[in-house]
């Protein structure tokens, strides 16, 4: 303050100026003085000369000759502590030095400096003001006077601004003008010093001792009868509304509601009744209407800033607010000579009730219009519901063409000047019913229900409210045709009351509470269990209005406690006929109109909406595995198969009439309407993929390949997978990719020669058209976060039927040379690039070829969790010598006699994927090395190995001599042979088998089949249960099982690999039963035999059904086993209301169960469990029933519940599953746990079991 001359006053002074004036019009134009503030607080972001300002300039030298030395020494500071922090970026340094700057001695010396400053600056700018405004007063009394003769003009805008008026509003002239505002003054001295008023800062105005009698006089004056002279008034109150804090307007807008509710007690003359109706072009309707409009305009405005005020201001507001509303007239004259109340004005400026929204949308509001509604205001309430049951029942009454005139406002609101009576309760009927569907989302507001009317005996309970509303989608009006679109949309009734239930269904525990229940589905459902029995339904029951109840039984069925009720109804355990749940007539009525068979609808423009809104449902419900179960007899995938070819016969011949016909525009648009109808129909079959039961169901439709193509469509155009989806595509392609039809069908839609272009992109060299701004970051993880998203897509389309319909038969490339530029398109491609790199050509290709590189070992590792995959590539490419040929190429050979492995990623990678592809064994029987260095002088303790035999220390040896017991053979022999000789028990015929070792001796297995063998020795004889002599032993059996098997298998033409010959994996059950048997070959055929009579074979021993005769004709022709339609069916299905969180990581993870289940089932859990274990489940299964087979997979995702969460997290799911063994998982613990489940749904799944050779559609 020592060195502020006057010469430094007066450049502050011009710089502030300029800084005003370039933002003057910016100001001025805020409609209140906190937005004016906030405009100044955020013009560095808005102003883009902000920086050119001469007193920013100023601010910007004060501050750096003031603290520059300050933050250059923290800077330097810091930098010198943190020097050997890499991460510590420029962020966190100004973080830091801002900190410090602003908790110093100097930093707060400056701001009171700069303050006190201020202070001066704008003082002396502000008492210059005042002087030029004093010597400008006389010529703006005589402006003033010249202009009160134009007074009449309606002037009730709330927009204008006293910004600039910020003269002191004196005690002397708010006294002035309170005795030039009484009645008896004439009328330009009135005028004048309303005038004046107007013109004066409203602040000052409240701020003065004589505001209570000021406002006394201006609500007596609003009774005036010169209309001019009351828009005087609200034009000062809706000034003071928006320039004024809380605290003022609340003042104002109680006094206004305070007169209006006295003026409608008064039973004015001048208030229309309803059998008058309203002309708003009358004069005093007209100013009614403006005081009406203008607390409404204040009711939607305030609730945006009164939490930030005492809670009694907004308590004061709301209380005036419903003793307005609520008042009511003496009903005992009759009903059409009744004085409109103030809630027929309220909703006549507010019809959709927005005020009410706005208050309830907060809690801070919400609690105290619901306690006043509940202890004072009730009776609102109940007037709301009282119009909505008197509409219904004239509805219910009358014709539809008697009526109509009460829908009339909808089509013609912005066109009339009249409003009849008629009209004036179908407006209140619509606020009300938004008021009603607003008052039921909260618990609160369901708590006032029931609800006791005039003239009715019953109380209305909250689901005679929602019963209500839906049965007034049947039975209101619709509007008339000729009014417009816009307007139809808003107010027909239909349309009104479907937006009140969408939002009660969006709201879940609202839902619960309202819809969910027996009685409203009924309601629902009535006019289409009408139709569908030919007898009279609703006088309006239109296309629209079923469309309407359509969109609310999906929105139902999306959620888990809706599709429980539509599925079972209220009591599950009921005697009830489950014909008549919600579901069943769903379904049935969804099948008639696929056939065509109401006749009501026959013809109609709407027939295929409705259609199309109706599967939507239904398919909402057979998307998931117990709505399936649920649907199975209704055959819907034939009936929209059906209806697909003929949609798609009758697209093709108006594609071929648009291409003959001259007016191309009128057949063009019955073209779209039918694409898009086979489009919807595409859609609705695609969706029982969603299920493994429903993927066999679209396969025997025939149209998998069309299906997965419009997947594959809509996936590239990034359009959601359904609108009541939560999550993508992952489930569904994980479902399809599970099957050979379905993998095929994915290679041919293109689906995953887009995956693997877009991997490539990323991993790669990127795509063409994309400038690079700035080189790529180096990649960190051994999967760059990049590719994370395809390699998580690859695995997931990589399951063993997709491996061996994608690459069974097929020679990799091995070309001399690779173009750069030359991408994979397909699976082979990728092997032969990115994990066989057995040539210098293909290193050379890769620009990042490390990387590239462990991506490909990563997926390598992964699919080879898969032993019948691992079989596979070992057997066409010799992976694991290639393995082992790039482990020698890795060698430093320091001399002679020692050499020594490089240690870098691949060689890392290289021996993790060599010793999990080469030694078997659960989580106690073999040791994974990792693939991670470690602290330490030995970074990498592991032994790496360039050749056979490896090393044993990746073998526990605690298991080496953990010898199985005798008892569980001889208990096996026993038990299956007393089954099979009891025909009650034997699910299939006796097959006789008279064949020799000499007749098979000569008989050749498949490549798998006998590296499978030579795995299954060495596993054996790492346990002691097999000798050397063992190969020769189970190839025999191994032969014996395929003649024996193939007397009972029916030869069939398909395109598929996996069809053609014999089963194309190895046969682990078999290697799993031989190991149990000690290697008797003659035990282990002689059971097998046996064993191949029970029900348990089938699901055990998975070659049992391969292209069996037993199995329908269709199931053998898509290819998809019982193990996976069947037992992983009921895996899922019991899964989600089992262990309902773990289902939900699989979902939002985009990973199915049944594809992991499918895995270990068809394994036999070999490397997922140890020895003992996988005996166990063996035995479970035989003694118990197939079906614990299920229960026990249920178990482990019990047992993993808590590392299934946490990789969802990691978004890693599917690699921990197949990678990971079963730790500490031991099914005798779960025992009890399994005899639950086999109480509570043998009945079902075994059933189901017991069905699989006459499987129904």
């Amino acid at each position: 303050m020592a060195h502020f001359s006057g010469e430094d006053e007066v450049m502050l002074q011009a710089m502030l100026k300029q800084l005003f004036q370039s933002v003057k019009e910016k100001i001025t134009g805020a409609p209140s003085l906190e937005c004016a503030e906030d405009i100044l607080l955020h013009l560095e972001e808005t102003d883009e000369n902000f920086h050119n300002y001469e007193f920013v300039k100023y601010l910007r030298q004060h501050i750096c000759n003031t603290l520059g030395s300050m933050i250059e020494e923290e800077m330097e500071k810091w930098m010198s502590d943190q020097n050997q922090d890499e991460e510590s970026g420029y962020d966190t340094v100004v973080q830091h030095v801002t900190k410090r700057t602003q908790e110093s001695k100097e930093y707060k010396e400056m701001m009171h400096s700069l303050k006190n400053i201020m202070m001066v600056v704008v003082e002396s700018m502000v008492n210059k003001f005042e002087e030029d405004e004093v010597r400008s007063q006389e010529s703006q009394k005589k402006i003033q006077k010249e202009k009160s003769n134009s007074y009449c003009t309606d002037n009730c805008s709330d927009s204008d601004s006293s910004f600039n008026q910020s003269y002191k509003f004196c005690q002397g002239k708010l006294q002035l003008i309170l005795d030039q505002l009484d009645p008896g003054q004439p009328k330009e001295v009135r005028y004048e010093a309303l005038q004046t008023l107007c013109s004066a800062p409203p602040s000052d105005v409240l701020n003065c001792e004589n505001w209570t009698t000021l406002c006394e006089k201006l609500t007596m004056s609003l009774s005036d009868p010169d209309p001019v002279f009351s828009d005087r008034i609200l034009k000062f109150y809706a000034q003071t509304f928006t320039l004024s804090p809380l605290h003022m307007t609340k003042e104002i807008y109680t006094s206004l509601a305070k007169y209006m509710k006295l003026y409608f007690l008064s039973r004015e003359t001048h208030i229309p009744t309803l059998s008058t109706g309203i002309d708003i072009s009358n004069p005093n309707v007209i100013c009614l209407l403006k005081k009406v409009r203008l607390l409404n305009e204040y009711q939607k405005e305030v609730p945006s800033f009164w939490i930030r005020h005492p809670e009694k201001y907004m308590e004061e507001i709301v209380e005036n607010t419903l003793s307005l509303l609520s008042v009511k007239h003496d009903q005992s004259h009759l009903v059409s000579q009744k004085i409109l109340d103030p809630i027929y004005f309220f909703a006549l400026v507010d019809t959709r009730a927005v005020w009410f929204k706005k208050w309830m949308h907060a809690y801070y509001s919400r609690t105290a219009v619901l306690r006043l509604l509940e202890k004072k205001y009730k009776s609102l309430i109940t007037t709301a519901v009282q119009q909505c049951v008197q509409y219904f029942e004239l509805c219910e009454a009358m014709k539809a063409d008697e009526i109509l005139g009460h829908s009339k406002h909808c089509g013609n609101k912005q066109k009339t000047f009249y409003y009849s009576g008629q009209e004036l309760q179908y407006i209140y009927f619509i606020h009300s019913l938004c008021l009603l569907g607003r008052l039921l989302i909260y618990t609160q507001g369901r708590r006032l229900f029931p609800i006791k009317l005039k003239n009715r005996k019953d109380l209305v309970s909250l689901t005679d409210l929602v019963v209500l509303f839906t049965q007034l989608l049947y039975y209101s009006p619709n509007c008339p045709k000729m009014t417009s679109a816009a307007h139809l949309d808003n107010y027909s009734p239909a349309s009104m009351v479907i937006e009140v239930l969408q939002i009660l269904c969006d709201q879940k525990e609202c839902a619960i509470e309202c819809l969910y229940n027996s009685t409203v589905i009924e309601a629902l459902l009535q006019p289409i269990h009408n139709l569908m029995k030919g007898t009279k339904t609703a006088p309006n029951c239109s296309e629209t209005a079923l469309i309407h109840t359509a969109d609310i039984l999906a929105r139902i069925a999306s959620v888990e406690e809706g599709l429980t009720l539509l599925l079972y109804g209220e009591n599950m355990n009921s005697s009830e006929e489950k014909s008549s749940t919600g579901a069943h007539i769903i379904a049935q009525f969804s099948k008639k109109l696929l056939d065509e068979d109401i006749s009501v609808f026959s013809g109609s423009e709407m027939l295929p909406v409705v259609k199309g809104a109706f599967i939507s449902v239904c398919r909402q419900i057979y998307g998931t595995c117990e709505g399936l179960q649920v649907l199975i007899p209704y055959s819907l995938h034939e009936s929209i198969a059906k209806a697909w070819k003929k949609t798609s016969l009758q697209s093709e011949r108006t594609s071929t009439a648009v291409k003959r016909s001259e007016s191309v525009s009128s057949v063009s648009q019955e073209s779209q309407s039918i694409m898009a109808w086979e489009e919807n129909l595409l859609d609705d079959l695609l969706n029982f993929a969603a299920t493994p039961k429903g993927l066999l169901f679209l396969q025997r439709t025939g149209a998998i390949n069309e299906c997965v193509t419009f997947m594959f469509n809509r996936y590239a155009k990034k359009l959601q997978i359904g609108r009541h989806k939560k999550f993508g595509y992952g489930v569904l392609v994980t479902h399809v990719a599970s099957t050979a039809a379905g993998a095929v069908a994915l290679q041919s839609s293109g689906f995953i020669n887009a995956l693997i272009i877009e991997l490539w992109a990323n991993l790669e060299c990127g795509r063409d058209d994309v400038r690079v701004t700035h080189p790529r970051s180096t990649p960190v993880d051994p999967i760059d976060r990049s590719c994370q998203k395809s390699f998580l897509g690859l695995v997931n389309l990589l399951p063993y039927p997709a491996v061996y319909e994608l690459v069974g038969n097929r020679d990799l490339p091995n070309k001399a040379e690779y173009s750069l530029r030359e991408v994979p398109t397909c699976v082979i491609d990728i092997i032969d690039r990115l994990i066989i790199l057995n040539s210098e050509a293909k290193i050379r290709s890769l620009f990042n070829y490390e990387q590239s590189h462990i991506f490909g070992l990563r997926l390598l590792s992964v699919v080879c969790c898969d032993l019948d995959t691992l079989l596979l590539l070992e057997a066409q490419y010799q992976v694991s010598q290639m393995l082992l040929n790039a482990q020698e190429e890795n060698i430093l050979e320091n001399s002679e006699s020692h050499r020594d492995f490089i240690i870098d990623g691949l060689s890392i990678e290289r021996n993790h994927v060599l010793v999990r592809i080469n030694f078997i064994g659960g989580p106690m029987e073999r040791i994974l090395p990792p693939r991670v260095l470690q602290k330490g002088d030995d970074p990498y303790p592991w032994p790496m190995f360039s050749s056979h035999p490896l090393p044993n220390c990746y073998l526990s040896e605690v298991t080496k001599n953990a010898d199985l017991k005798q008892a569980l053979p001889e208990l096996l022999e026993k038990f299956v042979l007393h089954l099979s000789e009891s025909p009650s028990e034997c699910y299939f015929p006796s097959v006789e088998y008279t064949a020799t070792d000499a007749n098979v001796k000569n008989e050749s297995l498949s490549s798998v089949q006998q590296l499978g063998i030579k795995m299954t020795v060495r596993y054996g004889k790492f346990l002691n249960l097999l000798k050397d002599s063992a190969e020769n032993d189970l190839t025999l059996v191994l032969k014996h099982c395929e003649r024996f098997l193939k007397q009972q298998q029916v030869p069939i033409k398909s395109s598929l690999l996996c069809l053609q010959g014999s089963y194309a994996g190895h046969d682990w059950f078999v290697s799993s039963l031989f190991m149990i048997m000690f290697g008797d070959k003659e035990k282990t055929f002689r059971f097998l035999q046996q064993f191949s009579r029970l029900l348990t074979s089938a699901f055990l021993w998975l070659p049992r059904l391969h292209i069996s005769r037993y199995l329908p004709t269709d199931t053998i022709e898509s290819g998809i086993h019982p193990i996976y339609f069947c037992s992983s069916h009921y895996i899922e299905m019991l899964l989600k209301v089992e262990v309902p969180l773990v289902f939900s990581a699989f979902h939002m993870s985009g990973f199915a169960p049944s594809q992991i289940c499918l895995q270990w089932i068809t394994q036999c859990f070999w490397n997922y469990l140890d020895w003992i274990e996988i005996c166990h489940y063996i035995a479970t299964c035989v003694f118990l029933g197939p079906d614990y087979q299920v229960y026990i997979c249920i178990a482990i995702f019990r047992h993993l519940q808590q590392d299934i969460l946490q990789h969802t997290q990691t978004q890693d799911l599917q690699v921990f599953l197949k990678e990971e063994a079963l730790h500490g998982f031991r099914v005798r613990d779960y025992f009890e746990y399994m005899e639950i489940l086999e109480q509570n749904y043998r009945p079902v799944v075994l059933r189901d079991m017991q069905n699989v050779r006459v499987q129904s559609t």
